[in-house]
């Protein structure tokens, strides 16, 4: 446990939830966990107990990526935790593949209609449906990367080769959907509890949290995560994008809850300790921005700045991922006057102090 760790609380300790079971975390609401193909190998979904047009059933929050091996622990979830009901809605907090990939099949399984952003519903429908490149792969994010730095033939190849990446974990996505926005109240449950949507901005075009004040539980997706830093990421399909301000600003809507507010995240374990963790976000932020400041002396590339953020080695996902964020924290100072910005000849970006 890392030093930050330390000043939070896992009411549950090192319990895990037993694949296909799912765990008691407050009253009406299961924990799940399903695996990921990825160096986080994990992801967390929520079952809400639920009670929804006249029928007693159960709400399903994020849905995995598309693989069997999730398909067959899902069925054991439906067989060990449903209690002979039916899944009546499936809410989805953003688009990314660990979250939606599955979406389509659930939805299908149980005739239950999707509730999302229409942001992230539209993005995800543009990328499946027509195979529409993600950040992570294919011919404009190789020419994005090479253009920050990235030389190596061999990346980038395997970067153009990654095309499918989406669609591989997306295969589809529902026909319709029923919009989510900032400050909905949603009813779940009978009694029914009211559960408000918070939107974030910067990790996903516009990703939801669930927060319900009379469970005191925050189901916060990707954008309040215990041990990791929430990806804030600048890619092809957006190159001037300016996602780390954006992220950053979204926390502040969640410095208003309760500071024992029990923090559900997607990745890592539930915890308390809201506010410091907000806290830790905005001085790790600071302090990176600080570091790529200081690198930028001289004019440096992306790619030369990723090792001042990551000094880890890193995979060829984790480097897709690695060199989106570092050119999110040049994109924040550049923006804020602090970077100047050139392009040689051949089209690559370099970054220097101002």
């Amino acid at each position: 446990m890392n030093p930050q760790e330390h000043k939070l609380t896992y009411p549950l300790g090192d319990t895990l939830p037993e694949a296909g079971h799912g765990l008691d975390i407050a009253p009406g609401v299961k924990w799940l966990r399903m695996p990921l193909p990825f160096a986080l190998d994990h992801i967390n979904l929520w079952l809400l107990r639920d009670h929804f047009d006249g029928r007693e059933g159960w709400t399903i929050v994020d849905a995995g990526i598309c693989r069997d091996e999730v398909k067959a622990t899902w069925e054991a979830v439906f067989e060990n935790e449903l209690e002979g009901l039916p899944v009546l809605r499936v809410i989805v907090t953003h688009m990314h593949p660990d979250h939606i990939g599955l979406a389509h099949w659930l939805c299908q399984r149980w005739q239950a209609p999707l509730w999302m952003s229409m942001t992230d519903y539209m993005t995800a429908k543009l990328w499946a449906v027509h195979n529409t490149t993600s950040g992570a792969g294919g011919k404009g994010a190789m020419q994005h990367f090479a253009c920050h730095g990235m030389t190596d033939p061999d990346s980038l190849e395997k970067v153009h080769a990654r095309a499918n990446y989406y669609v591989n974990l997306v295969p589809q996505v529902p026909e319709s959907f029923f919009r989510l926005m900032n400050g909905d109240h949603v009813q779940i449950g009978s009694p029914p509890c009211t559960w408000e949507i918070i939107t974030g901005y910067g990790h996903a075009p516009e990703h939801l949290s669930l927060y319900c004040a009379d469970k005191g539980v925050l189901i916060a997706g990707d954008m309040v995560l215990p041990r990791i830093s929430t990806n804030v990421s600048v890619f092809n399909f957006e190159p001037m994008a300016n996602p780390l301000p954006l992220y950053l600003n979204s926390l502040d809507a969640y410095s208003r809850l309760p500071a024992d507010t029990l923090v559900l995240p997607s990745h890592g374990k539930p915890f308390v300790g809201l506010h410091e963790r907000i806290a830790q976000q905005h001085e790790h932020h600071r302090e990176r921005l600080k570091e790529v400041l200081d690198a930028c002396d001289t004019p440096q590339t992306t790619m030369q700045v990723v090792p001042v953020l990551f000094k880890r080695t890193l995979d060829l996902h984790q480097m897709t991922f690695a060199m989106g964020e570092a050119i999110a924290h040049l994109h924040a100072l550049y923006f804020e006057g602090k970077l100047k910005r050139t392009v040689d000849a051949g089209g690559v970006i370099r970054f220097q102090r101002s």
